[in-house]
């Protein structure tokens, strides 16, 4: 029997442009309970497609920040992978 997919909060009505098809993808990797996307701003820097990478560690997960063009998000994601599992479940998502 497989386990059941994360769950993705939707708290805004704006997100970073394709994030949100990225992080579907990411629930149904096994381990990931919660994902919730958080915080939107503006950066000086451009990303030119979507990046996703950890940040910090938080309590029953991770922080990711989220960038494409001159868009930031943070993204909050409870899990019990570590976080090179957890980096390479990203990689192989955003493939």
């Amino acid at each position: 029997m497989q386990p059941a997919p994360g769950r993705l909060v939707l708290n805004h009505s704006t997100h970073v442009d394709k994030l949100i098809p990225v992080l579907k993808r990411l629930t149904c990797v096994p381990g990931i309970r919660t994902i919730t996307p958080g915080v939107i701003a503006m950066s000086k820097g451009q990303a030119p497609r979507l990046q996703l990478r950890v940040s910090v560690p938080i309590l029953g997960g991770f922080k990711l920040v989220a960038r494409r063009g001159k868009s930031v998000q943070e993204v909050f994601v409870l899990t019990n992978l570590d976080q090179t599992e957890l980096e390479a479940a990203i990689a192989q998502v955003l493939q």
